[in-house]
This record gives structure tokens, sequence and C-alpha cells, in this order.
């Protein structure tokens, strides 16, 4: 499995118990949705590892106390620890129409109302206390909040995200 071909989940945070369980901290809303999970893939040594799950449960909501099959004593989960964990993309759950994933809108173009076409949108930055779309503008990066009140529409069929941006806030790039 490539890791262009999955979504991350989350990450190995600690151990669990000496028993080899482990806790993985879920990057989702819906944390329910990975409670009946068969397998996930585990970065290890740079390539994507199948670990087959014998049993799962949630911990303080966000966490997913997991056992995998072969890992049974603190050493064999240690070597675990702080690892990222994968899922392919066709098991991430279905979104409304006006919902997507960061991952989906990439390369889609962007329109402003006031300002018209801004570019195109290059990533979204998750590294800031507010998620930021990067957008690609001939060349200069445009940075704009990521606000339910900023998005109009989203235009899947197309490739569009249609804005609605504070006056100013594109021009103070340029």
């Amino acid at each position: 499995m490539r890791k262009e071909d999955c979504f991350y989940l989350g990450k190995i945070v600690s151990k669990f118990s000496f028993k080899g369980e482990l806790l993985i901290k879920l990057d989702t809303d819906d944390p329910e949705h990975y409670l009946e999970m068969e397998s996930v893939f585990v970065e290890y040594r740079k390539k994507l590892v199948p670990f087959f799950i014998d049993k799962s449960s949630l911990q303080k909501s966000e966490l997913l106390r997991v056992k995998f099959e072969d890992i049974d004593t603190e050493e064999d989960a240690e070597d675990l620890l702080k690892r990222e964990v994968y899922l392919p993309l066709d098991q991430l759950p279905a979104l409304e129409a006006d919902q997507f994933y960061y991952h989906e809108i990439i390369g889609y173009q962007s329109i402003d109302k006031n300002f018209g076409k801004i570019g195109t949108l290059t990533g979204v930055n998750t590294n800031t206390a507010q998620a930021l779309f990067e957008i690609d503008h001939q060349g200069k990066q445009i940075l704009i909040p990521l606000n339910d009140d900023f998005i109009s529409k989203i235009d899947k069929e197309n490739k569009v995200i249609h804005l609605d941006v504070p006056e100013g806030l594109i021009e103070m790039y340029l």
C-alpha cells in the first residue's frame, strides 16, 4: 500500500498495558466510526505495514485502545510508539455534498465573490491555530482561514471552491 492511497488516521501515542496494547490518538471528528476496523497500516521504516486488530475500544473519546495480532509484550509495543497510522482512502466515511476532506480539494480553483479568480488551492495548513487554505496566485501564496462563513459553495464536479472573504484579505498578500 502506498501512502498516497491512504489517509492519516492518527498516531500511536502510548502503551496501555503489559500485554502489548497501545493507544492511538485519532485525528477525526467521529472516533466511533473506527471501532470496527479489522486492520490499519502503520508507517514503519518509511513503509506502510499492515497490522491486524484483535480488539479495540475508545478511551477518553479520541484515543483508540488497540490490541494488534502478534504484539503481545511491552517490548513489542514499544517498537510501535510514535508511529503514524493510516487507512486506505476508500475507508473514509461518505460526506454530505457541501463537505470535503482536505486532500480532496487540492488542485481546486478558488474564486472570491469580490476579487474574482484567486488561483489554485495547493494545500491546507493545519499546523496553525486555525486551518488555512494555501492558494497559489501567480506564484504568490495567499492564506485564507478555513472558515465556514468564507465558503459560499463547493463545486466538486468542476473542482471550484467559491469564497466570500473579508474585503482586503486577499489584497494583503499582493
